[in-house]
């Protein structure tokens, strides 16, 4: 599938640490589309991320997905309905528990200011993240898949870190 038939409107879905913030930023820079974190917009700018209240997160969601261009990173299957009814494209990334943990692990340790981090916020390693990770995304591998195949949008599914690979190249991306 080529980038274009996506639309301006394009959802980046996938576990943590899967890379959806930096193909999010790779495909506004080709396409010239805001780029929209919402882990910026759930957690509070200058913390350690500490959630906003949920009436706020949805405000500023709904805010974002009002735009006419854009392409947005994140689950929170809260509100993925109404970013579903906007959206013109759906992508869902895929990895290894083992390379999403590793990949937290670096992340947080070592890349202070790497995209999607919250404004003037510190991070840690937390264990409420690490069973994230290990435990509850799993069981939400299948609940994902299965949103994603209920989708009625031009959508491409990354299954590897391989295939995520693949399509930065064959789309010209660049991180």
């Amino acid at each position: 599938m080529e980038l274009a038939e996506l639309g301006d409107r394009i959802c980046i879905l996938g576990p943590s640490n899967s890379g959806k913030s930096t193909l999010a930023n790779a495909i506004a820079r080709k396409r010239d589309l805001p780029a929209v974190h919402l882990d910026q917009l759930y957690h509070m700018p200058g913390t350690d991320w500490v959630p906003r209240p949920r009436e706020e997160f949805f405000a500023l969601h709904d805010e974002a997905i009002a735009g006419e261009r854009w392409v947005m990173d994140g689950n929170y299957s809260a509100c993925m309905p109404q970013r579903f009814a906007r959206a013109t494209g759906v992508i869902l990334l895929e990895i290894s528990t083992a390379l999403s943990l590793a990949r937290y692990f670096r992340r947080t340790l070592f890349q202070s200011d790497r995209i999607g981090s919250l404004s003037g916020g510190r991070d840690s390693i937390k264990w409420m993240m690490i069973r994230h990770i290990a435990v509850v995304t799993p069981r939400n591998r299948e609940r994902n898949r299965r949103t994603f195949a209920d989708v009625g949008l031009p959508k491409i599914h990354l299954p590897s870190a391989a295939a995520i690979e693949a399509v930065y190249k064959e789309w010209n991306l660049q991180r």
